[in-house]
């Protein structure tokens, strides 16, 4: 595991430490049992190769109703290689988590599932006993979600939720999958694999019933290798009551 030092301050210190679809690509989460598991991780990192291969194979394990999302951090980004997937508000995304937790540092590898627990990466134990845990409650919210794009760029996604006041709704497009060859930093030489890395991200105050929120594709990257998913949580605590995943329609 690797850690950082401060939660406000994210420089310094390196220790060495896939969807039920309805007709017309609307998706409906079911109140029912779900997890989304946020892993933050960093190519960077030697520790987080052995995360990326869990949330891979826990994706593998759970066909239904568990949503992984990959955020890949910048703060280790001057160890040598710089990770072409992260981004500066994913490090703050997950410092609002460590906040929440109270934690003395954050750290990667780091999983988060359903914003209630949080825990190393790589501990699959933990993170199969978190997921089995939330699979068994029972969630009185939901999220109606479709998707589509007309240019490969600009993705135009709708939404139907009974979100209130307190709520904030996360939309992300993900890339399926992907690999890299790391040629610099503490990976270099592996061939890193990942699922599901977030390449935009809005976390917004919801519209009560329908509404419609726009995401970008990045240069190169086709709405077919994507999906977006989408996810309710709570403003105080951070947990999240609803979650739903679709694929993007051209």
């Amino acid at each position: 595991m690797k850690t950082i030092f401060a939660l406000t301050l994210i420089t310094g210190m390196s220790m060495n430490f896939i969807t039920g679809q309805k007709e017309k690509n609307t998706v409906t989460q079911s109140p029912t049992g779900f997890a989304v598991v946020e892993l933050f991780t960093s190519e960077g990192c030697s520790s987080c190769p052995a995360a990326d291969e869990a949330v891979i194979d826990i994706a593998n394990e759970y066909k239904k109703n568990v949503y992984v999302v990959g955020f890949h951090v910048d703060y280790w980004n001057y160890l040598g290689w710089k990770d072409a997937f992260s981004n500066a508000s994913y490090s703050q995304r997950q410092q609002q988590y460590g906040s929440v937790f109270n934690l003395n540092s954050i750290y990667t590898p780091q999983i988060v599932v359903n914003g209630k627990t949080q825990f190393v990466g790589s501990n699959r134990g933990q993170l199969h006993d978190a997921i089995n845990q939330e699979l068994k409650t029972n969630n009185p919210s939901s999220i109606e979600l479709s998707a589509k794009t007309s240019d490969n760029k600009t993705v135009h996604i709708n939404y139907k939720t009974s979100a209130g006041s307190n709520n904030i709704l996360n939309i992300a497009i993900v890339q399926l999958h992907t690999q890299t060859a790391v040629k610099r930093g503490e990976n270099q030489g592996k061939q890193l694999h990942h699922i599901n890395i977030v390449r935009d991200f809005k976390a917004v105050a919801p519209v009560k019933g329908q509404a419609d929120i726009s995401l970008t594709l990045p240069d190169g990257l086709a709405a077919k290798d994507c999906m977006i998913i989408a996810y309710l949580q709570e403003k105080n605590d951070l947990h999240i009551i609803a979650a739903a995943e679709t694929e993007i329609l051209q």
